[in-house]
């Protein structure tokens, strides 16, 4: 972390305040993103905080943890883009697209480094994509992987999707390197498996970073190890970063005195420099930062999700 470390502010290096912010945690390889949530509540002794979408186990990288009111924010993340590194193995394909799946077909391969970056082209851009079985998705209430590890497969919807870049790193068949950026809710398994369906020899990802969740980066991230380095808490929450820092993605609105009040209370309020749609940021000179709101494209912003002043 060297931009954001230690932003948090000072009232909240009390333990015993009430603490608000995000935490960048560089997470491990094989744990669940469940299971470094309850970590960093435990290093850092809060009880109210939520990851803000998961990573698979054997993913590293990024993973934005949402502590106290800024749990209200988690779900803006899920809808920014993502930035991956991962490395994929030509020549198999696994029950889940990833290494930890068992191998269900295996092929020769010979295929050149010119051939895996033309193909990799051809996936830039806006298409449909499936979700794996082995997801999070629900289908009538039920989370897709359980019904996976019962042996049952179901029809899924098509999403839309869009890799804005890729770029291959390395090559060394069967095993090639790419980093990429892309649109919320893309699985990089299913893009493994897709690029081995059109090379001929089917695929799997072997290894998968996350270096970016919309404009936060994982060079402002943390291990646990590092937190762990501190001996108290205090020293501990000095990592968390303002909630509001974190969403530099969305545009910033200032408010009136008079128009933050009102929209304190629920109501629409007119605001300058609004973008025609989307959400934004609201703020006002005297409080800080008031949370999200959602232009409705003729001047007015409604409020989405405020937070209470202490906390934000």
């Amino acid at each position: 972390m060297k931009q954001m470390r230690r932003k948090v502010d000072a009232k909240q290096t009390d333990r015993k305040t009430p603490v608000s912010g995000v935490l960048l945690l560089d997470k491990p390889a094989d744990i669940s993103s469940n299971s470094a949530l309850r970590r960093v509540k435990s290093l850092l002794q809060i009880r109210k905080a939520g990851h803000t979408g998961s990573l698979d186990p054997i993913a590293t990288g990024l993973l934005p943890i949402c502590l106290g009111e800024a749990t209200k924010v988690a779900g803006f993340f899920l809808d920014a883009d993502k930035r991956y590194r991962t490395c994929i193995k030509l020549g198999e394909t696994t029950d889940t697209g990833d290494r930890e799946g068992q191998i269900i077909q295996s092929f020769p391969v010979a295929v050149t480094e010119d051939e895996v970056a033309e193909v990799l082209q051809g996936f830039v851009g806006e298409y449909d994509q499936v979700p794996p079985m082995y997801s999070a998705v629900k289908v009538n209430g039920q989370p897709l992987y359980k019904l996976a590890r019962r042996g049952i497969e179901v029809e899924r919807a098509p999403r839309r999707v869009s890799i804005y870049d890729i770029r291959l790193l390395d090559f060394s068949a069967p095993r090639f390197e790419i980093e990429l950026s892309c649109s919320s809710g893309f699985y990089v398994r299913v893009l493994a498996q897709d690029i081995g369906e059109r090379l001929g020899c089917g695929g799997h990802v072997e290894s998968l970073r996350r270096l970016g969740v919309g404009k936060l980066s994982i060079e402002d991230s943390c291990t646990v190890d590092e937190i762990e380095h501190y001996e108290s808490v205090v020293e501990r929450r000095q990592l968390i970063v303002p909630s509001d820092e974190t969403l530099s993605h969305l545009p910033k609105i200032d408010l009136s005195f008079d128009a933050a009040y009102y929209l304190c209370r629920g109501q629409t309020v007119r605001a300058g420099d609004l973008p025609p749609e989307g959400m934004v940021r609201l703020y006002e000179n005297t409080v800080g930062f008031l949370g999200i709101g959602t232009s409705l494209g003729d001047g007015r912003v409604a409020p989405k999700r405020l937070f209470h002043a202490s906390g934000a």
